[in-house]
């Protein structure tokens, strides 16, 4: 059985872990339907209409996919091919004896068809979903195919969409689009009755975890659930749980965290990111049915007096926006081994947290966050409308990345709005702050551990912290603004920097009671280190890399020794296509030594 905690990041779901599954990342059949015939047509059953090949996972907006056509194609259509090979490398037999097919994620709305039989649907494009296709296999051939059809309208706003641009070349801070299969789509063979879903949730003063899982189905007979905890091989926890129906929610207790015994040893935090790893089994009348591998952190996040508390200490968040986009593979990471580079190249500049901007990373690379350390404020793609349709939509898709990313204990706050897109209207229309406040409080529902912001950067309506977005370009101007309570009073209480009113209704309570406050946009200083597009910009600018190294020293040093300050988050890692104001060019190589920025994040450069 695999460690769940010491994989090698390839598994696609880190926190579910079984010993086979194939990836499907490979070449297959691909076809535009811009005429939107196939279905009429019934492409499905259709072979020669795939006419040409995709490489997968990327989409065929992107160079690496091998098609790297960027305009409108609003229906796409994939024809993957498996064999017998592929089953049984999923576990066909040994295993279990039914197939699941999962997809990491397809943007928009994708129909799937296994061996010509429509086996399912989904909608949401920054979310992963599963699909059980046992009864649609041929018995009467080894050759096997699923068929995909994904629609994406890169006009309607309604949908989730982030920095994916509608116009057909990247303009001002949006980026290329991506349509249809971008995360990858794998197979898996489990027993009729198996584990589908934990959810691990740590209580470090009660010195308790609670578990929920959840199965396939009831199972017929009272079986029991098995749950297993160690740390470096040696044993943390036990607990047996008879279950009759297809969920179960058990309670945990640590023994080491209850009496205090090597208590700080096992707590989670980026300067000492523990994790547990976790076997929870399926036994029903003395035999194994099924056997999956997890991990988790024990921690806890609180806010109070204005701090930010991991573990009941206070943590000043030197964080960085995080754009997740690559130049030849787009939203895409060009492959797994490259998810465990970026945040390692994150912590390498100094930073303990990033904040992933307008979409929603790969579950692999918050394993990566939760092995090595790295705090991460976990965001979605944003629409650009606000109606009944992009209400519903957002509301959808953010219950289910809440829900499947929810066991991480990378994952510190949470942030279903960025600045008020979708709710451009938020500071007068009560009808769009009834939507942030009660996307808040969904959260919070979901999962009460941790903070949530109703619209980060200004304009807040039910937030656990205020944040501002703030492009000063001055260090000096920064530093006056946020190191005068009186100056920061005001601000609160009216118009911020971006001249957006920051808090929707009153500011109540003094300096010790009133939430923390973090400057969660800054910087974005462009600095070209080799050739750019023609309309390559920053918020500000430098001339070389001294004056790119006093400008960020300026400005970053500004926020981070601000005594009313609990963090920051610079923009941005990355230079993404037009904008040139990443630390890093867009090939992840830093644009001055990674020391000199690592000890400036710090504070810790002698000149």
């Amino acid at each position: 059985m695999i460690t769940a905690s010491t994989q090698d990041g390839s598994y696609p779901r880190p926190q579910l872990v079984r010993t086979a599954h194939q990836a499907l990342d490979r070449e297959c059949g691909f076809a535009y339907d811009d005429s939107d015939v196939g279905l009429q047509q019934r492409w499905h059953e259709r072979a020669d209409v795939f006419d040409r090949r995709i490489r997968l996972p990327f989409s065929p907006e992107s160079a690496a996919s091998g098609i790297g056509e960027t305009g409108y194609h609003p229906v796409v259509w994939y024809r993957i091919e498996i064999g017998a090979d592929d089953l049984a490398a999923a576990g066909l037999g040994a295993q279990g004896d039914d197939v699941l097919v999962h997809f990491g994620a397809v943007d928009h709305v994708a129909d799937v068809w296994f061996d010509g039989m429509h086996v399912g649907r989904h909608e949401g494009g920054q979310t992963s979903f599963t699909l059980p296709v046992t009864h649609a296999l041929d018995p009467h051939s080894d050759n096997h195919t699923i068929v995909v059809r994904a629609q994406d309208d890169p006009l309607d706003l309604t949908v989730p969409r982030g920095k994916q641009d509608w116009l057909p070349e990247p303009h001002a801070i949006w980026y290329h689009r991506i349509t249809g299969i971008w995360r990858t789509v794998w197979l898996e063979a489990v027993p009729a009755v198996h584990i589908t879903d934990l959810a691990w949730r740590p209580d470090i003063i009660a010195g308790t975890v609670g578990v929920d899982v959840a199965l396939s189905a009831r199972p017929a007979r009272p079986t029991e659930v098995r749950i297993d905890m160690t740390h470096d091989g040696q044993a943390v926890a036990t607990h047996r749980v008879t279950i009759d129906s297809n969920r179960v929610s058990a309670v945990v207790t640590i023994p080491a965290l209850a009496n205090g015994q090597g208590y700080g040893q096992l707590l989670w935090s980026p300067d000492r990111p523990t994790l547990l790893d976790a076997q929870v089994v399926l036994v029903e009348s003395g035999t194994v049915v099924d056997t999956t591998a997890s991990y988790l952190g024990l921690r806890s996040v609180q806010l109070d007096h204005g701090r930010f508390l991991l573990n009941d200490r206070p943590v000043v968040l030197r964080s960085v926006l995080e754009q997740g986009y690559w130049p030849t593979s787009h939203y895409t990471a060009p492959d797994h081994a490259a998810l465990r580079e970026e945040a390692e190249l994150i912590l390498s500049l100094g930073f303990n947290a990033t904040r992933i901007h307008q979409k929603v990373e790969d579950p692999r690379f918050l394993y990566w966050c939760d092995r090595l350390g790295l705090m991460v404020w976990g965001e979605t793609a944003g629409a650009y409308e606000f109606s009944p349709l992009a209400v519903q939509r957002l509301t959808r898709e953010w219950v289910d990345i809440v829900l499947r990313d929810r066991s991480h204990p990378c994952i510190v706050t949470w942030v279903p709005v960025n600045e008020s897109w979708g709710v451009q209207q938020i500071a007068h229309d009560p009808a769009q702050q009834a939507f942030a406040t009660a996307l808040a409080r969904l959260t919070r529902a979901i999962d009460p551990s941790r903070p949530v912001l109703s619209n980060d950067g200004w304009e807040h309506t039910d937030s656990d912290m205020w944040t501002f977005h703030d492009y000063e370009a001055s260090g000096d101007v920064l530093r006056l603004r946020y190191s005068d309570e009186r100056r920061l009073e005001e601000m609160l209480a009216g118009v911020g920097p971006a001249g957006r009113r920051m808090v929707v209704g009153s500011v109540d309570g003094s300096a010790g009671d009133r939430p923390p406050i973090m400057v969660t946009e800054f910087g974005g200083i462009s600095f070209a280190t080799g050739p750019t597009v023609e309309d390559a910009w920053g918020y500000s600018g430098a001339e070389d890399a001294d004056d790119f190294t006093a400008r960020f020293e300026a400005v970053v040093s500004a926020v981070r020794d601000s005594p009313l300050l609990s963090g920051f988050c610079y923009t941005q890692l990355t230079d993404t296509r037009q904008e040139i104001n990443g630390i890093c060019d867009e090939n992840r190589k830093p644009k001055i030594p990674a020391e000199d920025v690592a000890a400036i994040v710090r504070g810790t450069r002698k000149v």
